[in-house]
């Protein structure tokens, strides 16, 4: 009985890991397209916090930025966050990528600070 028991719990845990947890959107974001709307969103969130009164001055609501700028929906937005989100691993290397943009933005700044000109990014256009 004892073999028949572990006999099934391998064969399930076989069968499991052949399906993977979310299936793959017929319109998925493409990873590196990913990464770049994941860094916007962080951009934006921060402006919010931040600067909200510039947002507010240009009218700029950030959900829809972000839709119209990519020509995406919420939905297509929501299933591909979703289905890299079902891979940890993968979901860690679009964040990793977000976070290094991040880092040598900020390098960018510091250097710009002690140069006394104002970064491109700070300019609205």
């Amino acid at each position: 009985m004892k073999k028949l028991a572990t006999l099934f719990l391998l064969f399930a845990i076989l069968i499991s890991c052949q399906k993977p947890a979310v299936s793959k959107p017929d319109n998925l974001i493409d990873e590196e397209v990913m990464v770049d709307i994941i860094y916007d969103i962080s951009v934006l969130e921060a402006m919010k916090s931040q600067k909200a009164v510039i947002l507010e001055a240009n009218k700029i609501n950030p959900n829809t930025y972000i839709y119209k700028k990519y020509k995406i929906d919420s939905l297509q937005f929501a299933n591909s966050d979703k289905f890299y989100a079902s891979d940890i691993k993968k979901y860690k290397e679009i964040f990793d990528k977000v976070n290094k943009r991040m880092e040598e933005k900020i390098e960018g700044f510091e250097k710009d600070k002690t140069s006394k000109r104002a970064p491109d990014e700070l300019k609205l256009k």
